[in-house]
């Protein structure tokens, strides 16, 4: 079986693909900002850029593995809310697209037109479908709150031939990532039994010390094993508060970070002593985020894409679980 090819939707500065260049696969990303299209580039990463709809599958005809994160903003909690409200909406045009209708031109009903962006991985996977060359596995990931359109995408993939795995919530320490972080993953799979992958790590729960919980499993990874700092510190999270300072939540430096999104350094940091300390800085926050230490950041905005990004170290276990490892396959 030839190796297989893969093109990222909507690939950030590149969580998925240098997690794919780890395993030896060859991966193109479409992206459309110039921010993170300036880190590719420094990382040597293959890039389209561009908007995601003005392409389709006819544009990687060597393409086996369709990938991709669709923007998360209207999805997110912190973000606008219009991805969650028009849930049922986004659910409808899955079974709209899925029953052959090409529903692009009526996205405008939505509130954000960044929603409807979460369809297009379907209507790629589709024309795929339909011109005769369906992808041999298709990798998806997203907010937990897009956990029901991924399980809609199911229904259709199903229909379509492929088996897919159940699409749930991954957490990510539980895969070696120093920070507790939500995915809702979807992988199916053309010709063979999909699968997402088994942790690797225990799950992290405030007051349950490292060594205890499911001993056939490592400990969770704190931010001080990853992180050069000489002493302890203390993160104050700005995350979800409200603006009330007595609800914010507190890491030692002996736990996992908080979710790292691109307001990572609105959280103080401060000593045993409690003074104040250097917040994260971008190489901080991405190594956090488990990309290599010395990764080109480019452009502006790094702490957004950085945020934005899968954490490659989870990539790697859901690729390495949906496809396996590339000297699996022939050249």
């Amino acid at each position: 079986m030839p190796r297989p090819e893969i093109v990222d939707l909507f690939a950030g500065p590149g969580g998925l693909d240098v997690a794919a260049r780890e395993l030896g696969y060859e991966v193109t990303g479409i992206e459309f900002d110039q921010d993170a299209c300036d880190t590719r580039t420094a990382a040597k990463l293959a890039t389209l850029q561009g908007d995601v709809r003005d392409f389709g599958p006819h544009k990687f005809p060597n393409a086996t593995v369709l990938a991709g994160g669709p923007p998360c903003q209207t999805f997110t909690v912190a973000g606008s809310g219009a991805g969650r409200r028009a849930l049922d909406e986004v659910i409808e045009f899955v079974q709209r697209m899925a029953d052959g209708e090409d529903v692009r031109s009526k996205l405008a009903v939505l509130e954000d037109d960044r929603t409807g962006l979460v369809l297009e991985p379907l209507r790629w996977a589709l024309e795929a479908f339909r011109d005769g060359r369906p992808y041999e596995a298709i990798i998806l990931e997203q907010v937990p709150a897009v956990l029901p359109v991924w399980r809609e995408y199911a229904k259709v993939l199903s229909a379509n031939g492929y088996w897919v795995a159940e699409p749930r919530v991954l957490h990510t320490e539980q895969f070696g990532v120093p920070q507790t972080r939500r995915r809702a993953i979807l992988v199916a799979r053309l010709n063979a039994m999909a699968e997402l992958p088994a942790p690797t790590h225990r799950m992290y729960r405030k007051g349950v010390p490292r060594d205890q919980g499911d001993r056939a499993l490592n400990a969770w990874v704190p931010m001080s094993n990853v992180l050069d700092r000489p002493m302890r510190f203390e993160v104050i999270s700005n995350y979800g508060t409200g603006g009330d300072p007595k609800t914010r939540g507190r890491r030692s430096s002996d736990e996992p970070a908080f979710t790292v999104t691109g307001k990572v350094s609105r959280n103080r940091v401060v000593g045993e002593d409690g003074k104040e300390l250097p917040r994260f800085s971008d190489a901080e926050a991405g190594i956090l985020q488990t990309f290599p230490a010395d990764y080109p950041w480019s452009g502006r905005a790094i702490a957004q894409q950085i945020g934005n990004a899968i954490p490659p170290l989870l990539g790697k276990a859901v690729l390495q679980a949906a496809i396996g490892p590339a000297d699996e396959y022939a050249r």
